[in-house]
């Protein structure tokens, strides 16, 4: 009996991970001028066989880093590469802890690299890097972040350069309760908040007080029964231990897929940020 449910899990998450058509994609590592002199190693992912078109997007990593230990990258990244790449844009992906010879960061209370200075300096360099290239065809650029680099994009679009080359922004499951407190300013451009109600890592009301003050530049998607990485390709719900910072305090959330979450939100981001789709 244990069989079927687990044959729907399954038939649900491959559902809600078709890609389109052209799923294939260019990997270029490249180095980016940084803050204070570092050298920001990224990862850009082009379109296969054509000239990205604008907007170039920004994509910010979780607290986990940009590349699993055995150096691939994260499949949460691929399949979002993929699929930004199937609509015919570029995506670039700095690795903030690689480029600081850092390994992930999630069970680390003491940060070298936090998302409101040195993440958020780093998205802001890389922005305008991207936003120079030829294929951004002049245009500023949109960005997408997951977790902790959303953290670090909610600091970047309420916290905004002069001059910051980014048109709209979609933050997956961010941590909003600092933002609350910091009491900043609205966000550059649109901002579209995902995350899941049942979030105990990065919980969903302090995300719901933040789209309040702004209700006008910020959309706040919220999904029932949804837990924190809801949009990764395949990932059973699990219980994660000796997290740093958690809603409870207790060094546990829960991470996993929700196909229906992760199916809407694959159908809402793209059109939000401009890269076609519904």
């Amino acid at each position: 009996m244990r069989l079927l449910p687990c044959l729907l899990y399954a038939l649900l998450i491959a559902l809600a991970g078709a890609l389109p058509a052209r799923a294939d994609m260019r990997e270029l590592p490249v180095i980016i001028p940084g803050p204070e002199g570092l050298a920001l190693r990224a990862l850009l992912l082009l379109p296969e066989g054509e000239a990205p078109r604008p907007p170039a997007v920004l994509g910010l990593h979780g607290c986990a880093g940009l590349f699993r230990p055995d150096g691939q990258l994260f499949a949460r990244y691929r399949d979002w590469g993929r699929r930004i790449t199937a609509l015919g844009h570029a995506l670039l992906l700095p690795d903030s802890f690689g480029s600081r010879g850092l390994g992930g960061q999630c069970s680390e209370r003491e940060r070298a690299v936090r998302a409101s200075v040195e993440r958020r300096a780093d998205a802001v360099a890389a922005a305008r890097w991207l936003a120079q290239q030829s294929f951004a065809g002049g245009k500023p650029v949109v960005a997408i972040g997951w977790s902790n680099g959303a953290s670090t994009l909610l600091w970047t679009a309420l916290r905004p350069e002069p001059g910051l080359p980014v048109a709209r922004f979609a933050a997956f499951y961010p941590g909003c309760a600092p933002l609350l407190r910091a009491r900043l300013g609205p966000p550059a451009g649109p901002l579209l908040i995902l995350i899941g109600e049942a979030d105990d890592w990065t919980p969903a009301e302090p995300c719901r007080s933040l789209a309040e003050l702004w209700p006008d530049a910020i959309v706040l998607r919220s999904y029932p029964g949804a837990v924190h990485g809801f949009d990764d390709p395949a990932t059973p719900l699990r219980l994660r231990r000796g997290l740093a910072f958690t809603a409870r305090g207790d060094a546990t959330a829960h991470v996993g897929t929700d196909p229906e979450a992760r199916a809407d939100a694959i159908r809402l981001v793209p059109g939000f940020l401009g890269l076609g789709g519904d």
